[in-house]
Parts: C-alpha cells; structure tokens; sequence
C-alpha cells in the first residue's frame, strides 16, 4: 500500500454549509446532493448564529494557520482561507489528522478572540483527501489554489 505523502483538510465556519445543502456536502468522505429537509433541520437546531470571515479575519486565520504549521513543522503546500471554510494540503506528519485539525482550528479561534471575536467559529469535523503520489498532491494543491483571495 502507498503511504500518504500529503492530504487536502476542509473545514467550515459555523452554519454556513449545512447538511442538506444544495451545493453538496461531504459525510465520512462521501458526497451528498440536495436535501432541503434535512438543510431545515439542521438550521433549526443552529445553537449560535452562522459565521462568515471578513477580509481581515480571514487574513488572520491564515497567518494563524501558517504559524502553527511551523509549530508543528508541517509543510503547507497549498492555503485557502475563504469566508466560510478553509482548504489546506499539508504534509503528512506523524500526528493523527484530527488532532493537526485541531491545532489549527483552535490557532485561528484564539488569534480571532485577540481581535474581538465572541462565540462559535467553526463547524464540528473536517473532511481529509489523502494523497498518495505527486499527482494527486498537485491536482489538490491546484484545487486549493482556485480558492485562494
């Protein structure tokens, strides 16, 4: 079997890409369509308000991200903060992705909380793409690329 070289994270700001959503959504690394009714649900059971990064916060959490990445000496090859999720394609590192996810998702909640944010910022879970050889890693750092500001 190939080892992972690289993978793609995904995460998103809170209440800004429900499942349901008509754009798709991503569950235990499948992808789903359009399903208004379980959208409804899931917006009805929102316990904060829905979070869009301005232009600055956005700035911020990137430059949190990168910081953190030299804390845990991953390498990033590719970064897209957007107003409502994050892409990154990182190297593999051996520390489980969930707890890398972590580290960068609580990196940017504490530098936002140092320039006034208040309440929930992200979505609970993350999606990983795994990449296996360099032509994966470059179809995902391209990916990645068209998100960036």
């Amino acid at each position: 079997m190939a080892a992972v070289i690289a993978y793609m994270l995904t995460w998103t700001t809170y209440g800004t890409w429900l499942q349901g959503d008509r754009r798709g959504w991503v569950k235990n690394g499948e992808i789903y369509h359009l399903n208004s009714v379980l959208e409804n649900t899931n917006r009805q059971e929102m316990k904060a308000k829905t979070v869009t990064l301005t232009k600055e916060q956005r700035t911020v959490a990137a430059q949190a991200i990168i910081d953190e990445a030299e804390e845990l000496e991953q390498k990033i090859f590719a970064l897209a903060v957007c107003n409502n999720h994050v892409h990154i394609v990182v190297q593999n590192i051996n520390l489980p992705i969930g707890r890398v996810v972590s580290h960068y998702k609580h990196a940017v909640r504490l530098a936002l909380q140092e320039q006034g944010f208040e309440g929930k910022l992200w979505t609970r879970g993350f999606d990983k793409r795994y990449c296996m050889n360099s032509k994966k890693l470059d179809t995902k750092i391209d990916y990645v690329r068209k998100h960036e500001s």
